[in-house]
């Protein structure tokens, strides 16, 4: 035999004042974790034309040096530190968003590439990989022979 228990919408509610203190109680006292919502580090943005395979990954405040970059296999692997700037203890943060420590970001890529053949250039903080498609990936144009 089953119990039925009366569903009381009232008591399942929760007051603006509850939803408020969680909401604080969150924000200030949860770390901000990167892995459960859209936010990826760094930003990146991959694309593909006939012959290549572009990958252009966002990395404000890094030097080139410090980003190392491989490829294993079908994978792309960005790596490297951001450091954090001066601080002192008299400061009080209204806001504070940007992040510092080290970042890895693995991506799969779309074909095969030739890996011996990427350049990698980076301006204004904007890192592009350039990787040449394996030949036998790459479109192959056939000429109709009429007779």
């Amino acid at each position: 035999m089953s119990n039925i228990i009366r569903w009381e919408p009232a008591r399942e509610m929760m007051t603006l004042r509850e939803a408020m203190d969680r909401l604080f109680d969150d924000a200030f006292t949860r770390p901000l974790s990167l892995t459960g919502s859209n936010w990826s580090v760094p930003a990146v943005d991959m694309y593909q034309t006939d012959n290549e395979v572009v990958v252009k990954a966002a990395l404000p405040g890094i030097k080139a040096d410090e980003v190392q970059i491989n490829v294993t296999g079908e994978v792309l692997t960005l790596k490297g530190e951001t450091r954090q700037g001066n601080e002192t203890k008299e400061q009080a943060y209204h806001i504070r968003e940007q992040r510092w420590g080290t970042f890895q970001r693995s991506l799969v890529l779309p074909t095969e590439v030739i890996a011996d053949k990427a350049k990698a250039d980076f301006e204004n903080g904007i890192l592009t990989i350039t990787l040449p498609k394996a030949e036998e990936v790459k479109p192959k144009t056939i000429n109709i022979k009429t007779k």
